[in-house]
């Protein structure tokens, strides 16, 4: 911006204002609207004659001088209205504003405002049993020292309209895309689209990645269900934050059902075609949030997901469960302590040839935060043999060996040297039906974080 003589400090003011005006007008239209509607803006007060008086006219001199300081700031920026060609990246507005110089991460695609971060967690893993029955992708399954995952997670607001994410998993043998998708921004009536490759929100912890995990590995009732990545799929969501007076979220979407570790109750490793929309799974689930207090918050949600599976022309998969996030965090006194309670429960239901298979199981933990530094955690698994409609033990064909209960029992105890590492140190307890004896484990985890990382939702 130009420079104005020393001796008009009130001419300079108000280029000042003049140019802070503009930034908002085009900082407000430019920003993507917010979920909840903002309060209505109070109305200015007009201004009072005793203000008028104190704010002397202008001169003559002064307003040549304002004139001509705008006017070499904006002669390089003013384009007709509408223009905007690549010669014009500051183009005026709808509103007949023109506009500051846009950021470089909208100008440039959003390069220059990447968030990138690596994960690294791994594991040093002590097993009773020769074949341990760990079905988690990213759990540790073998004694001696385990490489869990490497992740880079890349995101960034695209533009005003939507906003790219994508985590890729490293492992000592080979790299995945474990998720790529983007998400809107600007849709009316609390609507939102993604559409790419993403983990569905079935339930709390499927949607989750390990770095956000309590526990070193993950509950033996997900990889059974859908497998060892967790369900997942490339399709589309929408999601609705309904207008109730307490948070309720509506959220449905369609994503392809194959994949032998990320659907693996439907058509699984099989290479079937999509000849109908019946050929896609289909999931589904309500979100609610409670704020029990100032001091003791409530989620809890239900989720079903169906799709066809490979036993047979048009034999379908259903999954339907409910799931209870409570959390004791005092703010209203000054305490770093936090107690967590969270338990999932999922029911199947399979067609296979001449017989419809079920089967349940689930999990609830409690993690106890002491101070800043550490934490403990106790969690409890079950899952249930698959039985016929007359109720007998079935041999199931995902998992002939599994013909009677299983349960599992974990203690942990976490230490944070930062905010930006951890360390986890757990044991379990296997009893599983079909063994003669328990399996045992530990696991002493390391976990660090580099990089600007996205905070994890409640």
């Amino acid at each position: 911006m130009s420079s104005l003589p020393r001796r008009n400090p009130r001419a300079l003011a108000v280029v000042l204002a003049a140019q802070l005006s503009a930034s908002a007008a085009w900082a407000q239209q430019s920003s993507p609207p917010s979920t909840a509607s903002p309060p209505p803006a109070a109305s200015p007060a007009p201004a009072t004659p005793q203000a008028q008086e104190e704010a002397p006219a202008l001169s003559p001199e002064e307003m040549e001088e304002i004139e001509k300081a705008l006017g070499s700031d904006t002669s390089t920026r003013a384009r007709p209205s509408g223009d905007t060609s690549p010669a014009s990246p500051t183009a005026t507005n709808d509103s007949g504003v023109t506009p500051l110089k846009l950021p470089n991460a909208i100008a440039a695609g959003g390069t220059d405002f990447l968030h990138l971060s690596f994960i690294l967690d791994m594991a040093l893993a002590a097993f009773s049993s020769k074949e341990p029955l760990q079905g988690g992708g990213h759990d540790p399954t073998k004694n001696g020292f385990n490489l869990q995952q490497l992740e880079l997670s890349i995101g960034s607001v695209v533009d005003p309209y939507f906003r790219f994410d994508s985590n890729i998993v490293f492992s000592q043998f080979g790299v995945e895309i474990e998720e790529a998708y983007v998400t809107t921004l600007d849709l009316p009536a609390n609507l939102q689209v993604r559409a790419g490759q993403f983990l569905t929100r079935f339930g709390r912890l499927n949607a989750t990645h390990p770095h956000a995990w309590d526990f070193v590995d993950q509950p033996f009732v997900m990889s059974r269900y859908f497998g060892a990545e967790g369900n997942r799929g490339l399709g589309v969501e929408g999601s609705w934050l309904t207008p109730l007076p307490w948070y309720v979220e509506v959220i449905g979407s369609a994503t392809d059902a194959t994949g032998e570790a990320t659907a693996r109750s439907f058509f699984g490793a099989s290479a079937e075609r999509v000849l109908s929309p019946l050929d896609f799974q289909l999931t589904g689930a309500v979100k609610q949030f409670f704020p029990l207090s100032d001091d003791v918050s409530l989620m809890w949600g239900l989720s079903a997901a169906t799709g066809p599976n490979a036993t047979g022309y048009r034999n379908h998969s259903s999954i339907y469960g409910t799931d209870v996030y409570l959390k004791f965090r005092p703010i209203t006194s000054q305490s770093a302590q936090q107690l967590v309670l969270q338990a999932e429960v999922l029911y199947r239901r399979r067609q296979v040839p001449e017989d419809v298979l079920s089967d349940w199981g689930g999990y609830a933990q409690t993690v106890w935060r002491f101070s800043n530094r550490w934490a403990t955690g106790v969690r409890y698994e079950f899952g249930t043999a698959a039985k016929t409609q007359e109720g007998r033990i079935a041999t199931d064909p995902l998992d002939p060996e599994w013909i009677a209960n299983r349960q599992r029992i974990t203690a942990s105890v976490t230490f944070w040297p930062t905010e930006f590492s951890r360390l986890r140190l757990q044991a379990a307890t296997d009893r599983v039906g079909w063994r003669e004896s328990p399996d045992y484990s530990a696991f002493l985890a390391l976990e660090v974080v580099t990089g600007a990382h996205g905070a994890h939702a409640f």
